[in-house]
């Protein structure tokens, strides 16, 4: 019963962030200047992959750091990905572990608190003249007006949860089998997307074999770039 009470819970919230997660983009889409959106979240996706350039390169840990910089945290439009999300909800509550739920839900509450961050640190940029052509030192100055370390320590504490929990999730080969027989269904069904992320998340996991270190340096240059961005209006960009 206990189980069942905790899938309740987790599914009401996950369609309460997807909800919110489908305002912020909807939002986005009647802005005046979308590409402002757009361009910051390339701008950062182009950050992330200087930042991890040694990750990228190693054939263990290339396949997470790729899921990390398109699929969880990257430019791509996820307004499809979300829609198929929030017509099967009900559905996943009766059908996956809660384990399972439970890193889908942490992965939509990233979402949408990435989106949150990235409009108001858009508007920070407007603000500043920036928002047509970024660069490092208006990026630091966006970063830094617009506050919100609480959600920025929490972004990356996500990241971690998230990482951990599918490491986790590869050693069940329940997991494994339901996701290979959910792929033709799923497409049929028009929920191609949602099973592609599932599915996407769970290889690059399982291919690493291991999560602790990849998560680890993750976490590390996150932290340090955050604590530098907060104390140092003259932060330099990261290697």
């Amino acid at each position: 019963m206990k189980n069942d009470l905790d899938k309740e819970v987790i599914g009401q919230e996950l369609a309460a962030r997807i909800a919110e997660a489908q305002q912020l983009r909807a939002e986005r889409a009647s802005d005046p200047r979308p590409d402002d959106f757009l361009r910051l979240k390339e701008w950062q996706a182009a950050r992330l992959a200087r930042s991890y350039a040694d990750l990228l390169a190693d054939s263990r840990y290339r396949p997470a750091a790729e899921f990390f910089l398109s699929d969880l945290y990257g430019p791509k439009d996820f307004r499809t990905r979300d829609d198929e999300l929030a017509r099967v909800v009900p559905i996943m509550v009766r059908v996956l572990p809660a384990n399972a739920l439970h890193t889908l839900l942490q992965a939509v509450r990233m979402d949408a608190l990435s989106e949150s961050l990235d409009s108001a640190l858009t508007l920070a940029l407007r603000q500043g003249g920036n928002a047509k052509r970024i660069d490092w030192p208006a990026y630091v100055a966006a970063y830094r007006r617009c506050g919100r370390r609480q959600d920025r320590e929490l972004q990356i504490d996500l990241i971690d949860e998230i990482g951990k929990t599918l490491d986790r999730l590869t050693h069940m080969p329940l997991i494994r089998i339901s996701l290979k027989l959910m792929k033709t269904p799923a497409q049929l069904s028009g929920l191609g997307a949602l099973h592609s992320f599932l599915q996407g998340g769970f290889d690059a996991f399982s291919h690493m074999k291991g999560a602790d270190e990849f998560l680890a340096i993750v976490t590390e240059r996150e932290t340090a770039l955050m604590k530098e961005l907060f104390t140092n209006p003259d932060a330099r960009i990261p290697e």
